[in-house]
């Protein structure tokens, strides 16, 4: 691999400890990946930020890292953390969950890290160009910047993503290449699709199918970001899908060529069989929405939903701080707090303590959480539209 002067003093030791040890994590990476060079990156976003994700062991190497002097070279976003950093005693997080949580997110301030922390970085101040690298970790934020903005990322993982933010570069392969952005697959799509929650079903199913190959939909006529969010998300969580095609919908579509790819049918049946599957519980506890972090017109849409009604049963919706900052400004919290509903800031139902507090089946309307929540959260699931769940919390 092609290393610069100063690369090579980074590996030496000549710009310090950390800084040696991160850029030795990406040589590695990319001589596993057999990359040329590395190349400079506008932005990362970093995941391993919940203390539910890292424990102690992660707390202790950040606490470290940041006491030593480390500090990023460019634009760096974080993951959602395990709570809503503002409200977490009235949302009833645990005291202990919660201090180790502020350490954590204290040792990513010291680093220069932006401590806003959100699964949607390009609806919070974090939006990459078209073509432009980028190293970013959380699923379905690589899904939606690769497929509907068209930047460049490989699904990092958390030490490669705050390695590249430190040393201000990333190893140059993978879908950083032209050649690696081809289709595998058609999926066709005669299913209708109505809401979110269908086209996280569409994603669940497409992921189960192709695993990590890059598919090229065909037959969705419209759909909107939120929409294209939740397919994304969930074919990252069911399979390891980085990036998607859609025609006449997503930038690249037209740049690809389909001549000769194997083609999966998906009809209205695949789609009643994916909701089947994932629905594991009959009553939900509690509903919880923005998985991946709802935009305003989610918010905007369960405000409607629940003006001048009442709940029986709680109802979260999970967004960025940007978000609910909006949020606010537009009288929607009230409407939903009224309802006895919460907006909730930094955090999501997979990555915070949900099972610590009590809850044990959980409704959501994404596909990508209701693949994860009985594994990660020993939650059963209700798993269907917004218009059902709200109906079924309602006095």
């Amino acid at each position: 691999m092609y290393l610069t002067k100063e690369q090579e003093k980074m590996v030496d030791g000549e710009k310090g400890e950390v800084l040696e040890r991160m850029f030795r994590l990406l040589v590695r990476l990319g001589d596993i990946y057999g990359a040329d060079k590395m190349i400079p990156i506008g932005s990362v976003q970093v995941a391993g930020v919940s203390f539910k994700s890292i424990g102690n062991p992660g707390l202790n190497f950040l606490e470290d890292y940041a006491k030593k002097g480390a500090k990023v070279k460019v634009l760096t976003y974080l993951n959602p953390a395990g709570m809503d950093m503002e409200d977490w005693k009235e949302l009833r997080f645990p005291k202990d969950f919660a201090e180790k949580q502020i350490r954590v997110m204290n040792a990513f301030g010291e680093m220069g890290i932006v401590v806003t922390s959100t699964c949607t970085p390009y609806l919070a101040g974090n939006l990459p160009r078209f073509g432009e690298h980028i190293a970013w970790s959380e699923s379905s934020a690589v899904s939606f910047s690769n497929s509907v903005i068209g930047a460049r990322t490989n699904r990092e993982g958390g030490p490669s993503a705050l390695a590249a933010a430190l040393c201000g570069v990333t190893p140059n392969y993978g879908l950083h290449l032209d050649e690696n952005r081809r289709p595998h697959v058609i999926i066709k799509v005669n299913a209708k699709l109505k809401s979110n929650s269908d086209f996280g079903a569409l994603g669940y199913f497409v992921g189960k199918q192709v695993k990590n190959k890059i598919p090229y939909f065909e037959g969705i006529k419209e759909a909107n970001t939120d929409q294209l969010k939740a397919l994304g998300a969930a074919m990252a969580a069911s399979g390891a899908v980085a990036l998607y095609h859609a025609n006449k919908i997503t930038p690249e579509a037209s740049l690809m060529s389909t001549r000769g790819l194997e083609i999966i049918d998906v009809e209205d049946e695949e789609l009643k069989e994916t909701y089947d599957k994932l629905n594991t519980g009959d009553r939900p506890d509690i509903v919880i929405l923005g998985c991946p972090h709802a935009s305003l017109r989610e918010i905007s849409s369960l405000a409607d939903k629940l003006k001048g009604k009442q709940l029986k049963r709680p109802i979260w919706i999970c967004t960025s701080r940007m978000m609910k900052e909006a949020a606010n400004r537009m009288g929607f919290t009230k409407i939903i707090e009224k309802a006895g509903g919460k907006i909730v800031a930094d955090t999501c139902m997979v990555v915070s303590p949900i099972a610590d507090m009590g809850y044990k089946t959980t409704g959501v309307n994404s596909g990508k959480a209701a693949n994860y929540l009985p594994g990660f959260c020993k939650q059963k699931v209700v798993f269907n539209n917004l218009d059902e769940l709200v109906k079924g919390q309602l006095i």
